[in-house]
């Protein structure tokens, strides 16, 4: 019975490192739909990249900071137990990679190829770890002082401030020592309009996302006795609570509704093993109320030219997933309880600060070394030709 349990563990967690895998092919569409056509095949090719770049710096060091786990052993340790610790690996390996995908899109039609991914082997390697192992392997104490201080844990079952809140706000910071797109943004103070490319290839990676992410939370349990059938509902409940609210506040706008199911369920990762399923819907509509807004904000009032707007919908809806647990996993709304608002709020508050410190060092130091925009000419002339020389289009480029 032991050697079924761990094979089944060991199945469960693998189907679930592949479901988070092949979500990594929707921050991919998501992106190529959402940029410029002479910015698509460097969409593809980024994601692809940084992910294979993100299984080496987990491998080599990030899971190490984060669970004190090696894998300079003889393979005759590496599969004891069915090779579990591998499987898990991989698993946690796929959130890890989240991280600089979700950055990508904040950065994209400017950002400098090779300094990325020197950017994105240092967040996965250490930056990510170092929050990960306080908030999900006891790292530090942080968790032990948050219980004592406010009765109980910082809660963060599936990522909302873990993978969510800190890529965003690392991404915020990238966006911010980037600088707009060329052309964005007028002297006169002007905002001039960069349209998606592709509004098909745009929903095709916010469906592949959206299915995938019932991997990333209900196999979240990692084995398979503690699955819960209440994530999936949490879940489902908060993408269409999410995807209602942003075609309602985003006036039919197809990219706000596209992106408002990726806010809810961002959003839900954090509670969505404690909460209601009315409480997960209202926190998911909530997310894509917030996304709308702070999108429009951002882009137009503020004029920070996050191209996906990375900030608002995994920076601000990952800290309100965090903040929210506090709130709708209590008992008094219909929560499982076992969570506390002052403790969500810390542990929240920390990951941005982790984030913001992080992801800036990160980021000023790699500028002031590499630098990391295009030139201009080659910004113009756009990432694909630039980088990869060669167009999304070549045939019908070349015709006309």
């Amino acid at each position: 019975m032991e050697v079924l349990k761990n094979g089944s563990d060991v199945l469960f967690v693998l189907l679930g490192a592949i479901m988070v895998l092949a979500m990594h092919s929707g921050f991919a569409f998501l992106e190529l739909g959402t940029v410029r056509a002479k910015n698509q095949v460097n969409a593809l090719v980024k994601i692809l990249v940084d992910f294979c770049m993100s299984t080496v710096a987990y491998f080599l060091v990030g899971y190490g900071v984060a669970y004190g786990v090696w894998f300079f052993v003889g393979a005759e340790q590496l599969v004891a137990k069915n090779g579990y610790d591998l499987v898990k690996f991989f698993f946690l390996l796929t959130f890890a990679g989240a991280v600089p995908a979700i950055v990508s899109g904040g950065i994209a039609e400017r950002a400098r190829f090779y300094p990325q991914l020197l950017a994105t082997f240092v967040i996965v390697a250490l930056v990510y770890p170092f929050f990960e192992g306080i908030a999900w392997n006891q790292k530090f104490g942080v968790q032990a002082w948050i219980k004592d201080a406010f009765n109980e844990e910082f809660h963060d079952f599936a990522g909302s401030v873990v993978v969510h809140a800190v890529g965003g706000w690392i991404g915020l910071m990238a966006v911010l020592l980037l600088g707009a797109r060329r052309g964005r943004y007028t002297k006169d103070g002007r905002v001039m309009s960069h349209p998606p490319s592709s509004i098909p290839f745009l929903a095709l990676g916010a469906w592949i996302l959206s299915v995938g992410w019932f991997g990333f939370n209900v196999m979240s349990a990692q084995t398979l006795d503690k699955i819960s059938g209440l994530v999936a509902i949490n879940s489902l409940m908060a993408m269409a609570g999410g995807t209602l609210a942003a075609l309602i506040v985003g006036r039919n706008d197809p990219g706000f509704v596209h992106n408002g199911p990726l806010a809810g369920l961002v959003a839900v990762c954090a509670g969505s093993d404690v909460m209601h399923p009315g409480g997960s819907f209202v926190v998911g509509a909530v997310a894509g109320v917030l996304f709308v807004q702070l999108f429009t904000l951002t882009q137009n009032r503020w004029k920070i030219d996050d191209v996906l707007g990375v900030w608002p919908l995994h920076g601000l809806c990952g800290a309100w997933g965090g903040i929210a647990c506090g709130i709708f996993g209590s008992k008094a709304l219909g929560g499982l309880g076992g969570v506390s608002f002052m403790a969500q709020l810390t542990g929240t508050v920390l990951g941005i600060v982790v984030a913001v410190i992080g992801g800036g060092l990160t980021y000023a130091i790699i500028k002031a070394l590499f630098g990391l925009r295009m030139s201009e000419e080659e910004e113009f002339e756009g990432a694909d030709l630039s980088i990869h020389k060669i167009s999304a289009t070549p045939d019908i480029q070349s015709r006309g």
